[in-house]
């Protein structure tokens, strides 16, 4: 009797064993057919957490696209792309300078508005002015910017040479000096138009700020959420947010390297590549961009809709 269970045990054995591996044999062609098609997408870097937390996983399944981001400064970006120095399928920047680049340069024939967002102060609840920052709205407290100018205060930003967003926190604290009547405010609050000790790279800019490294820094309004952070709002004639408000906004100007910048509403663009390895794909994304799907994961990661903004083109 012990000879014959031991003798069904292992004619059991056999046969799930077996019965595994028809099943793996089974579903490897299943598996090949559903496998991803790369696209690559070089975008803003204030974009990662969306593009990462729910673009991807959403364009897997509705485009069967495996998503291969690069996040960094647009403006950088658009210079690599104008060179050749990256060849991404899609490009999307925050604001027209950095499209405009790319379209000069022969990259693509058009960029479509997708979105767009207005700049904040975000600060870390692990600041010593992080009451402070809280309270700056109501009536009789200390404004946020008189918070900013606090000795000892660690301010960030971006480097305004390769990032809009390094732009636009000087252009917003150009129109604040102006709004709050403090000609010096741009000044003791950022220092010299480059200050190394407070830039950084975009995608580390918020996890400083998270970690308390940071007490406070520039953010567009789609960024703190994402890192459990809170932010202060700004008036509308300084957040370079509404596009009526552009004739205002171009009363502040940046010079670098010999040329005048003025700001342009908080706009963001998408285009495909001419030479894009997926052109189908990029296309297709593109579209996708427009569509009911990615409005809904627009808005639950604060982007604004659009608006009245214009393609770009040559």
């Amino acid at each position: 009797m012990k000879i014959a269970n031991e003798t069904s045990r292992k004619g059991l054995a056999r046969l799930v064993a077996l019965a595994a591996i028809l099943a793996f044999a089974s579903a490897r062609p299943a598996r090949s057919a559903q496998a991803l098609t790369p696209l690559q997408v070089a975008y803003a870097g204030s974009m990662g957490s969306m593009m990462d937390g729910a673009v991807r996983p959403a364009i897997a399944k509705d485009l069967n696209a495996d998503l291969q981001g690069r996040a960094q400064g647009s403006t950088g970006l658009a210079k690599m792309i104008a060179a050749g120095s990256i060849r991404p399928d899609v490009f999307i920047s925050v604001t027209p300078g950095p499209m405009r680049t790319v379209i000069a340069a022969g990259k693509t024939a058009r960029a479509i508005p997708i979105a767009r967002t207005e700049m904040v102060i975000a600060y870390s609840p692990k600041s010593q002015f992080a009451a402070e920052f809280a309270k700056s709205g109501d009536a009789g407290a200390k404004p946020w910017w008189q918070i900013l100018e606090a000795p000892g205060l660690r301010f960030g930003r971006t480097d305004p040479t390769t990032d809009p967003q390094g732009l636009n926190i000087i252009f917003t604290m150009q129109l604040a000096a102006d709004y709050y009547h403090q000609p010096n405010l741009a000044d003791k609050i950022l220092g010299t138009q480059i200050n190394q000790q407070q830039i950084f790279m975009e995608p580390q800019l918020m996890a400083r700020v998270q970690a308390g490294q940071l007490d406070a820094s520039s953010a567009y309004k789609t960024q703190p959420d994402s890192f459990g952070l809170l932010y202060v709002a700004l008036p509308k004639e300084i957040n370079l947010g509404d596009a009526a408000m552009e004739s205002v906004y171009r009363k502040a100007s940046v010079t670098l390297n010999g040329k005048t910048l003025h700001p342009a509403p908080l706009v963001f663009y998408a285009a495909a590549m001419k030479d894009a390895a997926q052109p189908d794909l990029a296309a297709r994304f593109v579209t996708w961009l427009q569509g009911d799907a990615a409005r809904k994961i627009f808005a639950k990661y604060h982007y604004d809709d659009a608006g009245d903004a214009q393609p770009l083109a040559p």
